[in-house]
């Protein structure tokens, strides 16, 4: 099947995680990215451990498969290599507070002037307007910011940071890639791009819908780990086994929590965790235990009651289950190395023929391409 977006140039400014993942996404479907970043260092991702032979792998796994493009954009010879550039691209993504863009010479209005179909995206932390949109922050901020930490930030004297990167990729790299893609369905009717805000405390929002019933509509007030979801429930939380591996229970159809209390022989007294949720989730925790995760497994799984034992990434990545559907088969090169590319939400049927080793461009490797000059070493 042809790439869909095989077609389509992007323009890339972003940095680190939110925008560069959002371009990533549009490369693997067919889009020719060029990533522009300053001369010398390149972006701070560049610079980030762990690393192969030099080259940094956090930065390789998001801008694989991009062109980079080293330039001064203060520079009077950035506006000669942009401007051939930003009259035909068709997507603009850009990651600087608000205002910097504008500075530059580079703002929506006068892109727009250039090239009326582009579609620009800013991805910023509070938005593009509003009393927060020059402040600072990082995904720690925005999901507390949006309540979303409130939820279950674990004992006071032991706060738990959030695994995952809740704002940057859900509330920025989704909402950026979801609304870059609307907009280019809506150019085919109307010819007009438009300029996309896409604040990342805002997208964090829908990943606790239930908070937003519970918690702004019906106005109840919802303590930390309090909830069905965040371990409020003996049925829905994580336990301990004797070998310090953890057991993530997740039954929460009444189906589910009656095979699991069968599993572990978990006392008919004790079942009826909306009644006593403290005595029923020690009980379970005294069972879970008292016995090492490998005597649970085979049990839980037999059982089908949606309880598994956590997995460490590098087992995840030999899982009969993802091997099987071949989750890590496509691979990204470092420093001559082949490894397993980042898993992206992409059909594979949209994406370059499997197991290409994709690499990500060294700094400034394409400026001849698109006549900019070489940077001098500092």
């Amino acid at each position: 099947m042809v790439q869909p977006l095989k077609d389509i140039l992007v323009l890339d400014f972003s940095t680190l995680l939110p925008g560069p993942m959002a371009t990533l996404m549009l490369a693997e479907a067919g889009a020719e990215v060029i990533k522009f970043e300053r001369p010398v260092t390149g972006e701070d991702a560049r610079l980030t451990e762990p690393k192969i032979d030099g080259e940094s792998i956090g930065f390789a796994v998001l801008n694989q498969g991009k062109r980079s493009v080293a330039i001064d954009l203060k520079s009077e010879n950035a506006k000669v290599v942009l401007c051939p550039l930003l009259e035909k691209a068709d997507v603009l993504v850009e990651q600087f507070r608000p205002g910097v863009m504008e500075r530059l010479g580079l703002g929506y209005d006068a892109v727009r002037a250039i090239n009326p179909g582009i579609i620009y995206c800013s991805i910023t932390g509070y938005g593009q307007t509003g009393p927060k949109a020059a402040v600072a922050g990082h995904d720690l901020n925005y999901v507390g910011d949006a309540g979303i930490l409130s939820l279950s930030r674990g004992p006071d004297d032991q706060p738990t940071a959030p695994f995952g990167l809740v704002a940057d990729i859900g509330g920025g790299t989704y909402p950026a890639v979801v609304n870059i893609l609307l907009a280019l369905m809506a150019r085919r009717t109307t010819g007009q791009g438009t300029h996309l805000d896409i604040a990342m405390s805002e997208g964090a929002f829908a990943f606790a819908y239930w908070a937003h019933a519970e918690g702004v509509v019906a106005g109840r007030n919802i303590e930390s780990g309090g909830s069905r979801l965040t371990g409020g429930l003996a049925r829905y939380r994580l336990y301990t086994a004797a070998d310090g591996r953890q057991i993530a229970v997740g039954a929460l159809e009444e189906k589910f929590w009656q095979a699991f209390c069968d599993a572990i022989g978990q006392p008919p007294e004790l079942r009826d965790d909306w009644r006593d949720p403290q005595a029923c989730s020690t009980e379970v925790a005294r069972r879970l235990g008292s016995k090492p995760s490998t005597h649970w497994e085979p049990l839980l799984a037999a059982a089908d009651c949606c309880c598994t034992v956590v997995k460490t990434p590098a087992e995840a990545l030999v899982d009969p289950h993802f091997s099987a559907r071949g989750v890590f088969d496509r691979k990204l090169n470092i420093a001559g190395r082949d490894v397993p590319s980042l898993p992206l939400p992409i059909a594979p049927e949209f994406r370059s023929p499997e197991r290409v080793a994709g690499r990500a461009a060294s700094l400034g490797e394409d400026n001849e391409r698109y006549g900019a000059e070489q940077p001098n070493e500092e």
